[in-house]
């Protein structure tokens, strides 16, 4: 494939860059333990953030490239580089091999992390090459990959994590994963994934109700922990309400068909955007 700026931009696109977005997971043990201050830690949590962009879309690109004939038959997904063409085999490896070594440069020196890394490449080759097609566990995956990345920026850089958060994390990658399979699920049948045969729609919902009701049952139990009024005052408790509408919202639009892609719809809505401003509003309100 001649070089020019139209394959740079390709290039680009296969790397998904706007599925970075799910990476800031990677900051929450840095803003809960409020040890932004630190330099020494903000470098730590940065080159683990990076790490995990080189990660996922290293996952990205040998997803692409394992379905790129499949792809090319849908009607959305054969837009993707590979399937249609934009961007062929060799360059597409090529730029993947690089991203796993900038991924093993970021994380050198830091055992933890490089473990995290590979654990992450391997359950999600596994899951794009086959347990993608086993309902529940295709969820699941989805859910420790991003339970990963808040390790990532916990324990692998000496921050230790609260135990409600974590399980507030384990619930919410959940419910995201659920809310993706009920958008997807508006899709006509010819063009939906072999798993979605297993998810009837009742069950999905039934799925979605519980996962959030659990995100908001532990997320309120960690705004109201001794540790966490102990840190931050009463204030984690006045954001209880926002992420009860925050989530009200999300379920609103994937039930119009929204959420397949969670990255792109939470930054498309105005409503979500706004929950999470007031969000970070009330958790630095003691800093003004």
């Amino acid at each position: 494939m001649p070089f020019s700026f139209s394959s740079l931009i390709a290039l680009v696109r296969l790397m998904r860059p706007h599925q970075w977005a799910k990476n800031v997971f990677v900051f929450a043990g840095l803003v809960f333990s409020q040890s932004w201050e630190v330099l020494a830690l903000d470098l730590s949590v940065l080159r683990a953030f990076a790490a995990f962009c080189c990660a996922s879309s290293l996952v990205y690109i040998l997803n692409d490239w394992h379905d790129r004939a499949s792809d090319a038959l849908h009607p959305v997904k054969r837009k993707r580089p590979l399937a249609s063409g934009a961007v062929t085999a060799v360059p597409a490896l090529l730029l993947a091999a690089a991203l796993l070594a900038a991924g093993v440069a970021l994380a050198a020196g830091n055992p933890t992390l490089l473990q995290l890394l590979a654990l992450y490449v391997a359950l999600n080759m596994a899951y794009s090459w086959r347990l993608k097609q086993v309902p529940v566990v295709d969820v699941a995956i989805i859910a420790t990959g991003f339970m990963l990345r808040l390790l990532a920026g916990t324990v692998a850089v000496g921050i230790p994590p609260s135990r409600w958060l974590l399980l507030t994390g384990i619930f919410i990658t959940l419910y995201l994963g659920f809310c993706k399979r009920k958008a997807e699920s508006f899709q006509e049948e010819s063009s939906q994934r072999a798993v979605m045969a297993g998810y009837p729609p009742a069950l999905i919902d039934t799925f979605i109700a519980t996962t959030m009701t659990a995100t908001l049952t532990t997320y309120s139990l960690f705004a109201t922990s001794l540790d966490a009024q102990l840190q931050h005052g009463q204030r984690l408790l006045y954001t209880v309400p926002v992420v009860v509408f925050a989530l009200l919202r999300y379920t609103y639009q994937v039930h119009r068909g929204q959420g397949e892609d969670v990255a792109r719809d939470l930054l498309r809505d105005g409503w979500l955007l706004g929950a999470g401003a007031l969000w970070l509003f009330i958790f630095l309100s003691h800093r003004f």
